[in-house]
């Protein structure tokens, strides 16, 4: 009985490693998982290598996509029509769950690595990762391309088809390239490797963005006492009003 159970551990032990050869492995790993924000933050770019072990028959030929996604959250497009020299909304669309930050790196053209099916399948590229609006007068393309377009004026959302650099043929370096309004919050970041149009491994990785010294006490102040901020920062509004009065009057 023993040597059964024995034969059987071995017996896994080698179908692991012989599934492990024939696949590779990916490992990936960021320069920084923290991001503090001062009030002189311009942005910051965060290095992501990765390294893949495969059989020397598949080591050539493979393409790497690296999606880094924001802190999620609800947006409203609008559109807006003018009326003489007014302005008014017209109609809107709420989207739920939006990332506020998207980036897609590859080492080339993603519509030359995967298939549009395949694309969308996996989530890969900035449109994919703005889901449609459930409701039935939602599901307007022309709203989710608006979003995006201002997303990426904003640049908050953008592709970079040289984001990826190939050192060789088995390691990989990527630049993530933080704006300085980049929101706070967990930033999620997949790996995704592709061979033949297939994704043969991949891995997940995230990092955080949060303030830092002054800034971080006065927003988590902020949070924990909304009362008391709202009434200090209202005295000192007044305060500063009066003595800029004082200062700047006509006597």
């Amino acid at each position: 009985m023993i040597a059964r159970c024995l034969f059987g551990v071995l017996a896994l032990m080698f179908a692991g490693l012989a599934a492990q050869a024939q696949t590779g492995t990916l490992i990936t790993s960021l320069s920084r998982d923290l991001v503090l924000i001062q009030s002189n933050f311009t942005g910051e770019t965060i290095a992501l290598f990765g390294t893949y072990s495969a059989p020397p028959a598949t080591n050539a030929g493979y393409d790497v996509v690296v999606t880094v996604r924001g802190p999620r959250g609800a947006v409203t497009v609008r559109r807006k029509q003018q009326w003489g020299p007014f302005w008014f909304n017209l109609d809107s669309r709420r989207y739920i769950a939006i990332p506020s930050f998207i980036a897609v790196l590859s080492n080339r053209d993603i519509a030359a690595i995967a298939s549009a099916e395949v694309r969308e399948d996996l989530r890969i590229g900035i449109a994919p990762l703005i889901p449609a609006q459930t409701a039935a007068r939602g599901n307007d393309p022309e709203f989710r391309a608006s979003l995006q377009r201002i997303r990426e004026n904003e640049g908050l959302f953008f592709e970079d088809e040289e984001g990826v650099k190939l050192i060789s043929p088995t390691v990989f370096q990527a630049r993530i390239e933080l704006p300085g309004i980049a929101p706070l919050g967990k930033y999620d970041v997949d790996v995704a490797l592709f061979q033949a149009g297939a994704v043969v491994a991949s891995q997940a990785l995230s990092f955080m963005v949060t303030k830092s010294g002054t800034e971080q006490i006065i927003a988590r102040a902020s949070y924990i006492y909304p009362l008391s901020y709202g009434i200090i920062t209202s005295l000192m509004a007044l305060f500063f009003g009066w003595l800029a009065s004082v200062i700047f009057r006509r006597d």
